[in-house]
This record gives structure tokens, sequence and C-alpha cells, in this order.
């Protein structure tokens, strides 16, 4: 049997009869969109990042976009992010008009170097984009000592993070918002697509709501600011209700996984495991490992059965389609080292450990005989 990066299928078998009780619930409710369903999800997701305010929106992407623009950012704006991402995160930034600036990242744990922020702060700036990469924060305290000093809005994208903590506190819950991703492969996922923005603000989720329903106040109203057709799915949200109440259930199951691979992997030459940054409750979205003969492992790994991904071969600013930005090869090093050496092992966490077992041993020999 093939083993990939992830699969769903253990995890609904598991919980099948949960699953399609939410689907039965919606279906029997009367309300298909923007129902009783999204209204307590949202309740929820906020309340458990201790926020007042959530609004369910349709995918992640679609999250960080109504974000940005529920925080006034637009055309001739610039926002600083990093390369080290999905390019999601950099689509999102472009399709409100403004500019994406890139800063690199930590060799060991991957993050926004966010030592290098002063340096990328320009007259533009508007806006900060945190990404909680792999399943673990960013170090926030100087980014929002920085948004403050400038004025800058703080977004965080939190789509690879749920349920992760720096020094106890939820990612999502310091920034002026937050937006989440629910893709069936995230820490809490739907099935199918899904998203969120939790904010603090009042006035910030008056904007989402109306961005998400064509930049109406009320159903068949006035259009005031145009908007976007981005309502949460009520099946997705109830499915996510259910969900959401096993959160630290699946982190600590990633987590157990994550072990598992450091007593088997931990003394092998060469490849380098996931380091947890200070401060950090890791969830593990993720599991990314290093190695210089990258290309050479994931090609023998195939005879074993063993198919697995890069998070992510290539850095957005090495991307065609944002080469108007100007970047170039050895502009973000770091970056740009990482993107030729990293990969992914399976993680989820229904993963079998007999699977999980084959999966250890295979890169064990692959890797020792190199």
């Amino acid at each position: 049997m093939s083993t990939h990066v992830w699969q769903y299928l253990d995890e609904y078998r598991e919980e099948r009869a949960d699953i399609l009780d939410a689907v039965e619930t919606v279906f029997e409710s009367g309300q298909l969109i923007l129902g009783s369903s999204v209204r307590s999800f949202e309740e929820e997701f906020a309340a458990f990042h201790g926020l007042p305010h959530c609004t369910g929106v349709d995918n992640g992407t679609n999250a960080l976009v109504l974000g940005l623009r529920a925080l006034g950012i637009g055309p001739g704006d610039e926002v600083v992010t990093v390369s080290n991402t999905a390019a999601p995160t950099v689509v999102a930034i472009d399709a409100v008009g403004a500019t994406p600036v890139f800063v690199d990242v930590h060799e060991d744990d991957h993050l926004m170097d966010t030592d290098r922020l002063r340096s990328v702060i320009g007259p533009r700036t508007r806006c900060l984009l945190p990404v909680h990469l792999y399943g673990q924060s960013v170090d926030m305290s100087p980014v929002l000592q920085l948004a403050a000093e400038h004025d800058l809005k703080v977004l965080e994208d939190c789509a690879q993070a749920h349920g992760a903590r720096h020094h106890g506190r939820l990612v999502g819950t310091q920034g002026h918002a937050a937006a989440f991703s629910f893709y069936p492969t995230k820490v809490l996922g739907a099935y199918g697509d899904g998203g969120a923005v939790v904010t603090p603000d009042a006035e910030v989720d008056r904007r989402l709501r109306r961005l998400r329903y064509y930049g109406m106040e009320e159903r068949y109203y006035v259009v005031d600011t145009p908007g976007h057709n981005s309502r949460l799915d009520e099946v997705q949200a109830e499915i996510l209700r259910r969900k959401l109440r096993r959160l630290d259930a699946y982190a600590e199951g990633r987590r157990a996984v994550a072990r598992r691979y450091e007593e088997g992997l931990g003394d092998l030459d060469g490849l380098v495991l996931p380091t947890t940054a200070e401060g950090n409750d890791h969830v593990y979205y993720v599991y990314v490992v290093r190695h210089p003969e990258r290309d050479r492992i994931l090609e023998a790994l195939t005879a074993y059965d063993i198919h697995l991904n890069i998070s992510y071969p290539w850095p957005v600013h090495t991307m065609s389609g944002f080469a108007h930005l100007g970047y170039g090869p050895g502009d973000l090093p770091v970056t740009e080292r990482l993107a030729g050496q990293i990969f992914s092992l399976p993680m989820y966490p229904s993963l079998r450990a007999d699977t999980q077992e084959k999966v250890i041993d295979a890169v064990r020999e692959v890797v020792t005989g190199l």
C-alpha cells in the first residue's frame, strides 16, 4: 500500500458517525447558507481564541484577502512577509493590489527572521504579515513592537498552526486580525474548503462581514463597498464545530508522531529534524526535515512505495508570476538554501504506528546508504 504525507480515511472511519450527523443536522435545519451552524462555529472559534469576533469565509486564501481589505490594505501599500510559505500568502497580497516585500527566515526553525524586519520597512509599508509556519509560532514580540513604532497593521497567517502557542498564548490572538484555513490537510481541517478571520476589533469584523457578502450590510441590501461571495459553507461549519472540540487531541496526536520520528531518526547523520523555537508549543502541521541529498532520497523512497512532498520547493520570490518584484538569486539566501534541502515526512494524527515504522526504516536505509 502506498504511503503519502497525508490521508484522511482512517480518521474519517473513526469519526464517521459524527461527521454524517453533522451533515444530517444541516440538511434537516432548513438553512443551507449562513445559518445557525456558521453562526455557532464563529462564536465557538472566537471563544476558543479568547476573542470577541470571528467571520467564517470560503477558504484560507480569501481569509487573507478579506483580512487585508478589512484592515485597509490596498493599492500602493507594501506588506512585509516571507517567501518560504505557500503561494496563497503572497497571492492574497497581490489580489488586494498591494506589493509583497520579503524578509528572510531563520535556518533552524524556518520562521520569519524578525531581526531583519526593521531593514525592510519603508515609507509605503502598511502591514506586517507573519506566517506561523509548519505548526509553530513566529516570535510576535518584535513584530508587534515594530508595528506600534511605525503605525502598521498586523495580520497573522495561521493557516498552518491551529492551536499552536507561544509562551502559552495562541497564535492569532496578538495581531489586528488573523486568517485561518480549514483545508482538509490542516490541523483543524474541513471536508472541503473553508476559512475564517478572527479579530479583537468590532469595526474590522463588521467590514469582514460586508466583504464576504458582496459588500452588503444585510442580505439583498445596498452594496456600499464592493465585496466578494466568500461565505463559509454551512455543512463545513457544522463539521468544523464538531472537530474543534477535538483540536487539542489532534495536536497531541501529531506531537506523538513527531516523538516517534525523533526516536527513530534522531541519530542519522546529515538528516536535520525540526527544531521547536523557544517558548513554542508545536502542533506539527507538517513534519519538515532537511538533507543536502534531498532529491536522491525522495527518488530512492519511491522504491518503497513512499511518496513524499516538499514544503516548499520554490520560494515565492523565485516564481515567474512574481518576477516583477525584482528579486534575484541570493536575495533571500536562507530561504533559497532551505528550498533545496527540505522535504516532509507523513504527518497526521491517525498515522498508524506500523506505517510510520515502515517510513522510519526506509528513511534510515536510504540515508545510511548514500
